[in-house]
């Protein structure tokens, strides 16, 4: 039996599916989730810094695509999924260790292509980036 793009993610937060491995890979962690939208958070630290001492700045657009494609994710019908077409990241100020929240949402949705925008923030609640990516909806099976 197929499930639709929330019911998957309610699976993952049920612990009945495991997490997507990028989530365990970089230590992501879903914190709220809805129809369009997502919350994300990950604690910052030594692994996910370049040799300036900061998170280096694929961290950080890791992370934005994972909110936004956790957002799309909850808009999904059974027998749908997607992959990123385009990512854009405006990189604001620098993430040291800390956490990030990452909020993200579906800013619009077609039948075969959507646009969604996140925000990335530190534990002081300074923006640290702000990205949109546009994505194509295809027909298939999730693996």
């Amino acid at each position: 039996m197929g499930m639709n793009g929330m019911d998957m993610l309610r699976a993952v937060e049920d612990g009945q599916l495991k997490p997507p491995p990028i989530f365990a890979l970089m230590g992501i962690t879903m914190s709220r989730c809805g129809d369009g939208w997502a919350e994300l958070e990950l604690e910052v630290g030594g692994r996910h810094h370049n040799s300036m001492g900061m998170a280096h700045g694929g961290v950080v657009a890791t992370l934005g695509d994972a909110v936004m494609g956790t957002a799309l994710i909850t808009t999904l019908r059974e027998g749908e999924l997607f992959t990123t077409l385009e990512l854009h990241t405006n990189y604001i100020r620098p993430a040291r260790d800390g956490k990030l929240s990452a909020k993200g949402q579906v800013v619009r949705r077609g039948r075969s292509t959507a646009y969604c925008e996140a925000e990335i923030k530190d534990a002081q609640g300074r923006l640290v980036a702000k990205l949109s990516s546009a994505c194509l909806i295809q027909q298939g099976q999730w693996s």
